[in-house]
């Protein structure tokens, strides 16, 4: 049976949905779980709540923890990457908030440092499964994933691909929109993490698109009662109508993978000033990311809190981001055959974005690996937009390797958002800042 290491166990919930996904299976319950984490009181933690659930429920499957990763690494199949390095993107957007950027994730100025922090030390893991499990697969989760996996691929040997629910999750959302079954819905979507566009959207063979549109016609900005962004404590996922994807319905012709809370960083038409921060309802986002934050805190506390007191841990088949990997891992070692979007090197799968960059697309994944599907032409309005986005990818990861500040502040000069929001000295004094806050994380530099 294999051997799944999860790197960043510290990260407890997600370590822990990632341990209950994978003794789901009871093809995967013989399996070996070892667990990686520089933080031993976190690490003890996820590691005890491992060892309880597998013996609550009388499997077989062995649990390992330890500090050193180069042990772990021994005889492992698969390396799941879920990792956070350093002070994290909030510090950084106090920065970049005082210039008028809202926020940055997977893009942006925080983006690319965030990726400055995060690609090294996955490189070297990447270098270390070359030297000790060489054939073992790389699963990562952690971002920035497109320019992450971009490094991975460009300057490693190892097998990977990044993984990220967003295609399903806001397929879904969409679903709810028109009060459809979600089992019922296709979708066949393309581009980069965070920022693809659903190609087709069907329910039961109708165009979905056409549902959407007539849903949303009239003048002027959609207003109708299911306005806005809510939080469903039972479900935890977001309700309501996301009125950027209203207008990128609109004017491009497509909704994207991103949502709200995504494509205003891409983009440089929904948070430029007050006023469209407000028309498009963003700060419903701000709000979802606070509760959001707290259900996390709350969630740990209770979580320590069932350690301590013996709760037994339920097996509960529910949907988690989670069960991604462990699902491309169960394909992969008994050939069930899942249509999934991943990340993966740009091989002549989209023809009109840059080869060799991290493209989502529909892969066919089974015991054979992961196939992905050529794509061909994104429609030259999507590729336009997403490319740009692209060309920021590959400043930062060429600049991070190369340890050249100059290309990592290009980076953040050709950002389609900050360019439109910053003068070039502005970008210039709020990049020095940045550099200066991850001192560091730039030692060596040029």
């Amino acid at each position: 049976m294999p051997k799944i290491v999860i790197i960043g166990a510290g990260s407890r919930n997600f370590a822990k949905n990632i341990i209950t996904d994978v003794i789901l299976y009871p093809e995967l319950r013989d399996s070996t779980i070892a667990l990686v984490d520089i933080d031993q009181a976190r690490l003890d933690l996820t590691a005890d709540f491992a060892k309880a659930i597998v013996k609550q429920h009388g499997f077989n499957t062995k649990v390992e923890s330890t500090m050193n990763r180069r042990e772990a690494l021994k005889g492992a199949d698969y390396v799941i990457t879920t990792i956070a390095i350093g002070k994290g993107r909030l510090d950084g957007e106090k920065i970049t908030g005082n210039y008028g950027l809202p926020w940055d994730d997977t893009v942006g100025p925080c983006g690319v440092f965030e990726a400055n922090r995060l690609i090294p030390v996955i490189l070297d893991i990447a270098h270390d499964m070359e030297k000790i499990c060489p054939d073992a697969w790389l699963l990562n989760y952690s971002n920035p994933m497109a320019m992450i996996c971009w490094a991975i691929n460009k300057y490693s040997h190892i097998k990977s691909v990044g993984l990220c629910p967003n295609q399903r999750n806001q397929a879904f959302h969409y679903s709810t929109w028109l009060n459809i079954p979600f089992e019922e819905v296709y979708y066949w979507s393309a581009g980069i993490n965070h920022f693809s566009f659903y190609l087709e959207l069907k329910w039961r063979g109708k165009d979905m698109y056409q549902m959407l549109r007539e849903k949303f016609k009239g003048p002027g900005d959609y207003a109708g009662p299911d306005l806005g962004v809510k939080h469903d404590d039972e479900k935890n996922y977001l309700v309501g109508v996301d009125l950027v994807e209203v207008e990128m319905l609109k004017r491009f012709g497509y909704m994207t993978t991103g949502s709200g809370g995504h494509i205003p960083e891409y983009l440089p038409y929904f948070v430029r000033t007050p006023e469209l921060f407000k028309r498009f309802r963003l700060d419903d986002f701000v709000e979802l990311a606070k509760h959001m934050g707290a259900r996390r805190m709350a969630e740990e506390a209770r979580y320590i809190e069932q350690l301590a007191s013996g709760y037994k841990f339920p097996l509960v088949d529910e949907y988690r981001w989670t069960i991604w990997a462990v699902n491309v891992i169960h394909s992969f070692e008994t050939g069930t055959v899942r249509k999934m979007n991943l990340n993966v090197k740009n091989t002549g799968l989209i023809t009109n974005l840059t080869p060799g960059c991290t493209v989502e697309v529909p892969c066919l994944v089974d015991k054979g690996g992961v196939h992905p599907c050529y794509v061909g032409d994104l429609p030259p309005q999507c590729a336009a937009l997403i490319q740009a986005n692209v060309d920021v990818q590959r400043l930062a990861v060429n600049g991070i390797y190369e340890k050249d500040k100059n290309q990592m502040f290009q980076a953040i000069l050709v950002d389609p958002l900050t360019r439109t929001m910053l003068s070039i000295d502005q970008m210039s004094k709020m990049t020095g800042e940045l550099f200066d806050w991850e001192k560091d994380y730039v030692k060596g530099y040029k």
